[in-house]
């Protein structure tokens, strides 16, 4: 584990679950903390702010950091959360960048409700973790960024130049497994008037076998923002994961804002 992602994990687990979030986010971040999380404002000062009420309301916090990546100057989590015994479980997906000395400087996120009860029985944060195929790491992301910008941003229908039609693992708790599942939530989406749109991809993010897409995505006429994670074997895509947040309104932001 690099000191980059020592550090990112550090902030979550000492600042939040541990209850140290003065602490830490002095100990962990660099010359400024530029913030897009939904809700809270830039800086050490926003995140003491937001951290000292959460903190205060949420007594016992049960945090995981399930999987994690790096790819140069970013750091990516998926974690999972439990708050005052079950009583609120959230999905985040966090991704940070850091500075010259591995200290954080800006931080997206996507937060999710925890669903007990999936289309697939996969649930959101299950499956494997490890990262592997180091040699891999490019040729993952070139064949993922091909998939967004062929398939989700072009329209295309070749899906198995990128997806395995023996292997498709979902984890979205409204979708079913393997093509069919995705096909037939694509379908559903379309028959309601709400055809899912991906308007753009702010970062895609690579370590060995998996690849993080995050994006502008409409459904129907209101936009979210999306983290996708994907672990490829083989060349073709066969997990896959993600969270989805709307957008706040503008009256609404405290911030610059998801991206």
């Amino acid at each position: 584990m690099t000191k980059k992602l020592d550090n990112a994990k550090a902030l979550y687990i000492e600042g939040i679950r541990d209850g140290n979030a003065v602490e830490a986010i002095n100990e962990y971040t660099g010359d400024r903390y530029t913030q897009h999380s939904t809700g809270v404002r830039d800086g050490v000062d926003g995140f003491i702010e937001f951290f000292e009420a959460f903190l205060e309301k949420n007594p016992v916090r049960d945090i995981n950091v399930v999987r994690a990546i790096e790819d140069g100057d970013f750091v990516f989590m998926h974690v999972s959360q439990s708050l005052n015994n079950g009583e609120a479980k959230w999905i985040t997906m966090d991704m940070f960048e850091t500075d010259s000395n591995d200290r954080i400087i800006e931080h997206w996120d996507v937060i999710a409700e925890w669903v007990d009860e999936t289309v697939s029985g996969h649930s959101q944060i299950d499956g494997p973790a490890e990262v592997t195929d180091l040699d891999k790491t490019e040729e993952n992301r070139a064949t993922v960024q091909r998939f967004i910008d062929e398939i989700l941003i072009g329209g295309g229908q070749n899906f198995t130049d990128f997806i395995s039609t023996e292997t498709y693992i979902q984890h979205n708790p409204l979708v079913g497994d393997g093509l069919e599942g995705f096909g037939a939530f694509v379908a559903e989406l379309a028959a309601d008037g709400k055809a899912m749109v991906y308007k753009y991809v702010y970062k895609v993010l690579a370590q060995g076998n998996f690849v993080v897409a995050y994006s502008l995505v409409q459904i129907g006429d209101e936009d979210f923002a999306v983290f996708d994670v994907f672990r490829l074997e083989d060349g073709l895509i066969v997990e896959h994961w993600d969270t989805m947040e709307p957008l706040p309104r503008g009256d609404a932001l405290v911030n610059q804002g998801k991206f």
